[in-house]
């Protein structure tokens, strides 16, 4: 598969994040003999990383069984799974063992 490029929605989210990530990137490296800044630098990055996972991903996620099981497909087809603790996965697969009338509740 082909990486995608800026005229593609990943494409163009993809050179938004790469000077983010480069400047994050570039703060822990100054911060290379500082082990109380880098631990600040990562507690940043995980609450970013749950605000962003239990907000907008989480709202964002299908309530369909068949388009929930493409996006988890296209998300192992593109480079694997983010960070997502094993009980979340627990619901996800519980989502998609529900039966259709179920999961319109």
């Amino acid at each position: 598969m082909s990486s995608p490029d800026a005229t593609t929605p990943l494409g163009a989210l993809q050179e938004r994040l790469v000077p983010l990530l480069t400047a994050l990137q570039d703060l822990a490296e100054e911060c290379s003999d500082q082990p109380e800044a880098l631990l600040e630098i990562l507690r940043s990055i995980e609450g970013l990383h749950r605000s962003i996972q239990d907000g907008p991903f989480r709202s964002s996620l299908p309530e369909d069984r068949n388009k929930l099981f493409t996006l988890l497909q296209a998300m192992e087809r593109s480079g694997g799974w983010p960070y997502i603790p094993r009980l979340q996965l627990k619901t996800f697969i519980e989502l998609l063992d529900q039966d259709p009338a179920g999961m319109a509740a």
